[in-house]
């Protein structure tokens, strides 16, 4: 499975998302699914199939108990939800959702290798930057990757 891509989307007045048909595609072949879990990430969300999710919950709860534990329960694992995919491709996403990534009109979605993320435009933007100047202040390591 491997999720690759940036694309920006529309967001409707109900609150949904088109993922990307590469994507559905993968999704389809690699996991027999028509539809992705979809939960906060930093300023953010991630989306991930239904199998994926499943390996991501036992981690969780396979977690020592404390205060670590009950905020990957609280902030990750509660509110997420799944989102079926329509006959347009598109996903709709939870409006408590959307207002923790500041989801308006317009998203990016980025493939992620194992998991697909949606951004506001604005936090793209930041996290985008913010990831360049790690890599320049890494370039012997990038360089070592082929970069």
């Amino acid at each position: 499975m491997r999720f690759s891509g940036e694309f920006n989307v529309s967001i409707d007045l109900k609150g949904r998302v088109s993922i990307p048909a590469p994507f559905r595609d993968e999704l389809r072949q690699d996991y027999d699914s028509d539809g992705l879990v979809v939960t906060r990430y930093k300023n953010g969300l991630v989306a991930y199939p239904h199998k994926r999710w499943d390996d991501i919950c036992a981690k969780v709860l396979a977690m020592q108990p404390g205060p670590l534990r009950e905020a990957n329960l609280r902030n990750r694992i509660a509110p997420a939800r799944e989102c079926q995919f329509n006959a347009q491709g598109r996903i709709q996403i939870p409006q408590s959702l959307r207002e923790h990534a500041g989801l308006d009109k317009e998203a990016v979605v980025i493939g992620m290798f194992e998991k697909i993320e949606i951004w506001s435009q604005q936090a793209h933007a930041l996290i985008a930057a913010e990831s360049e100047a790690l890599l320049n202040d890494d370039a012997q390591g990038q360089a070592d990757l082929g970069f």
